[in-house]
């Protein structure tokens, strides 16, 4: 490695420091904003201090905490010797989009890091968004234009990260690859479901514009099952890839429902995206002046928060039905594994109020049928793990607008099902085989779809791991790398 004494020279855990709450709060920018040795001459000096924290442990356990089998330690290295063009290879070896989960993952890499044992974590994420963004300015990033193609086509339906990595992979392999997405613009839920201040949409479009001059197409705006049908799809592709993700909200029904105000998270954030993006949105949802409640308190309830803060809210309260976590590894989460922990976003670092044991038991309304008050109690766990309102513990506190940000239960299977005849697993997910293929000849789920919810590092290793199973099955063989089955997957989830 770069220093064997490096984890004991630099103890501390080092990030660049996030822009002003009160500048940012004007803003859409991202929150962590990049600045490259030209901006900063601390940068460099940083990220060499950080990455030579990096130990030649022997068994790098950070390669099992990433589904991708990213090459940390090897690139650490590299930055620590300044090699930005040997380090941004090594990147793009095990993941096609650096620059997405470099902003928007959870980074379980850092939770399986050694180091991480008896002192903070290597700074994985950060080093790996600084050696894409460094690659970018330097001019490293260029694209991948097949040798020769091999007259097979392929539909990639949905355009989040699993379709991209799949597409990208598959184009690169040579095939003539179209992607398919409903909404006007590419790029899934990391276009209109993430917002600005954690992954500007510039990094998308530079990504979309390789894969472009790859060779992949681009078909913005048009809904499998309903502009163009399942079957005619099939039919039209020599294979198709099925990576529509996970969008069904998990619904809270309780009453007053039904009341006006109360929306799945997504819904708000989609819209809020879109007005950002300049698109023309014909029924906002606005929190300025208003009591905002978010009910869920992991990510996409983080991104709530946010686009609240920034849109004006009077206030803004998460809510969440358990106990706070520990800020602290938990004895039964032991080193290696991924443990829940009491985390500050950078939303959180914004404002608003978090309160936990709330349990969600009425939507209270006025005569005009619109959200007012929202009835929570104390949450009670049972003897079996249940977690009920405690009798008596009733208060009613303001909302003007609630959003559920419960996660989501799977798939919209109908059409699919209907028109292409795919089976289902007992959750609603797309059934399939270890290497991704669904019960129809030919076409393969690759993402949420078939996983249910998960993270965006999943999404990227499935998408890729798909393509080398369609590359198999067109061609007989293939030289692109699966990091995972379909098999592993369901046993890790």
């Amino acid at each position: 490695m770069a220093d064997p004494r490096g984890f004991l020279k630099v103890r501390e855990r080092e990030l660049p420091a996030n822009r002003p709450v009160p500048l940012r709060l004007m803003d859409w920018r991202e929150v962590h904003e990049h600045r490259s040795a030209a901006d900063d001459p601390q940068t460099p000096t940083l990220l060499h201090r950080q990455a030579g924290r990096c130990m030649d442990c022997g068994v790098p356990f950070c390669h099992n905490g990433c589904p991708l089998g990213n090459l940390i330690p090897e690139w650490n290295d590299l930055v620590w010797r300044g090699q930005w063009a040997d380090a941004i290879e090594r990147l793009h070896a095990t993941n096609n989009f650096p620059e997405f989960t470099g902003r928007i993952c959870p980074a379980p890499c850092e939770s399986a890091c050694v180091l991480g044992i008896n002192q903070p974590a290597v700074t994985i994420k950060n080093i790996e968004v600084s050696i894409i963004d460094e690659a970018f300015d330097r001019g490293l990033v260029h694209p991948q234009v097949p040798q020769r193609l091999s007259g097979h086509t392929v539909a990639v339906v949905g355009s989040g990260p699993a379709g991209l990595a799949a597409a990208q992979q598959l184009t690169r392999a040579g095939h003539t690859v179209a992607v398919y997405e409903r909404d006007d613009a590419i790029g899934g839920l990391l276009r209109y479901g993430v917002p600005d201040f954690k992954l500007e949409k510039r990094h998308i479009d530079r990504r979309l514009e390789q894969m472009a001059a790859e060779g992949t197409r681009f078909r913005p705006g048009v809904e499998i099952g309903r502009d163009v049908t399942w079957a005619q799809l099939r039919a039209r592709y020599d294979a198709v890839v099925v990576a529509t993700g996970a969008t069904v909200p998990r619904e809270l029904p309780l009453p007053g429902r039904e009341l006006a105000g109360v929306h799945p998270a997504m819904e708000y954030l989609h819209r809020s995206n879109a007005l950002v993006a300049g698109k023309d949105v014909p029924d906002p949802i606005d929190a300025a002046g208003k009591h905002v409640v978010v009910i869920g308190g992991g990510d996409t309830g983080s991104d709530c928060v946010g686009t609240a803060l920034r849109q004006g809210a009077a206030s803004v309260t998460t809510l969440a039905i358990g106990k706070q976590p520990p800020t602290e590894r938990p004895a039964n989460q032991p080193w290696p594994t991924d443990p829940v922990l009491f985390e500050v976003s950078s939303s959180h670092e914004e404002g608003g109020e978090r309160a936990y044991l709330a349990s969600t038991v009425a939507f209270v309304g006025d005569d005009d049928g619109r959200v007012t008050h929202l009835r929570l109690a104390t949450t009670e766990y049972l003897p079996d793990g249940r977690r009920v309102p405690t009798p008596g513990t009733e208060r009613d506190i303001p909302a003007d607008l609630v959003l559920i940000a419960m996660g989501f239960t799977g798939p919209e299977t109908a059409e699919l099902v209907e028109q292409a005849g795919v089976d289902l697993t007992a959750r609603g997910l797309v059934a399939r085989s270890d290497d991704f293929a669904t019960s129809v000849p030919g076409v393969f789920v690759a993402g949420d779809a078939g996983r249910g919810q998960s993270l965006i590092v999943w999404a990227i290793a499935e998408g890729r791991a798909a393509a080398a199973a369609v590359d198999t099955y067109l061609g007989g063989s293939t030289e692109l790398p699966a990091p995972v089955t379909a098999g592993t997957v369901a046993l890790r989830a």
